[in-house]
């Protein structure tokens, strides 16, 4: 880690007084201009390095963060023995989470990886590995969790609102929003379609207001009859690969934890619903429940049933999110404070993920270990 040095931002320049945070950026593609764009206002973060496979997106790197074309590189290898960074941010499609990131961690560099973890859970385990035998933090990029209403409802859980959760009804649904850029039709790059792209953060969210209880089954399903084929319907993303599409339109499914605690989850990039996109979760608990877009609790207050509206929810915008999650890290790199979205959360979530993925392959019940 460099000694600090001005930094100009968007405003004036500043200077930063102490150790800076070198951070490379592997995979330059959209979610990582959001990340670069968090980082700019990050005093303590440098950006040394960017690695891709295509060249137009190193020369974004270059002209539009300053990243030098000697720090710009197809391999992360390559990066990782000239730049020597103290840190990387993963940015990559999922099946190419895991590789990088072991490198990266056996290399002595801290790192990120955006969600979800990685492909399965062996991949994770892994990469946690790498981690915990290079003394190095390992952080995975789960913003959902950041959000005002979240913080809200597990202080309220914790406070004894809502008694023991015994139900939690999770929805990450569109109506017809299958991507037409990147590859998240492709499983054998993605591991799969919507619920591994959008139903992970509702379903991390709603795991951890509910206490993080140990998973033990999954049942469920998943279906595909409309992305695999050509479609004359208006939307908001037209013009999606359908020939090279492999994953689910919509997932459903139950997990089972050993507290006897229930989570449904149905996921989708193309369903009929009302709305064009639906992304929320319900809880149902033995002393209230609660919904968590809108922050409102059910439950019995002095002899009446009472709803609780709140009139304000804090800040939920992605630019906030994002900069928390950030922030969680850089500082866990830098003051090895606690990190709020660890290896382990990440593999608990890909436990999940994958016994409803191999629940609908079998067309029964498996068993979470």
């Amino acid at each position: 880690m460099s000694e600090s040095v001005s930094t100009k931002m968007d405003g004036p320049e500043t200077k930063y007084e102490g150790k800076k945070l070198r951070v490379a950026i592997i995979g330059c593609g959209g979610i990582a201009q959001t990340h670069l764009a968090i980082y700019k206002k990050m005093p303590e973060v440098e950006i040394v390095a960017g690695v891709d496979i295509l060249p137009e997106r190193l020369d974004v790197m270059h002209e539009k963060w300053g990243v030098p074309r000697e720090a710009l590189f197809e391999k992360w290898s390559d990066m990782l023995e000239k730049i020597k960074p103290d840190a990387v941010d993963v940015c990559t499609p999922n099946g190419v989470h895991c590789a990088p990131v072991v490198d990266a961690c056996n290399a002595g560099c801290h790192a990120i990886v955006e969600k979800p973890m990685a492909m399965n859970p062996d991949e994770c385990r892994l990469m946690i590995a790498a981690a915990e035998k290079n003394n190095v933090k390992l952080s995975v990029g789960f913003q959902q969790r950041y959000r005002d209403v979240t913080k809200s409802l597990i202080k309220a859980r914790d406070n004894g609102v809502f008694g023991d959760i015994l139900f939690v009804k999770v929805h990450a649904l569109r109506r017809r929003g299958i991507p037409n850029w990147g590859v998240f039709g492709r499983k054998e790059l993605q591991g799969g379609g919507p619920l591994i792209d959008i139903g992970v953060h509702m379903l991390e969210a709603a795991y951890e207001f509910m206490g993080c209880p140990k998973p033990v089954a999954a049942s469920a399903n998943c279906w595909t009859y409309m992305g695999n084929k050509p479609s004359e319907v208006l939307s908001t993303w037209p013009g999606w690969d359908y020939k090279t599409y492999t994953v689910e339109d919509l997932a459903a499914g139950q997990i089972r934890f050993e507290n006897g605690a229930i989570l449904q989850i149905e996921s989708a990039f193309a369903t009929h619903i009302k709305e064009h996109d639906h992304q929320d979760w319900e809880a149902i608990g033995t002393k209230g429940g609660c919904q968590w877009s809108t922050a409102e609790i059910f439950t019995d207050y002095n002899g009446l049933m009472v709803n609780t509206n709140p009139v304000y929810i804090g800040k939920n915008d992605w630019e906030t999110i994002f900069q928390r999650k950030l922030q969680n890290w850089v500082d866990g790199c830098l003051k090895g404070t606690e990190l709020d979205a660890s290896g382990y959360d990440g593999l608990a979530v890909q436990k999940m993920l994958d016994g409803i993925y191999r629940s609908a392959a079998a067309g029964k019940e498996v068993t979470i270990d």
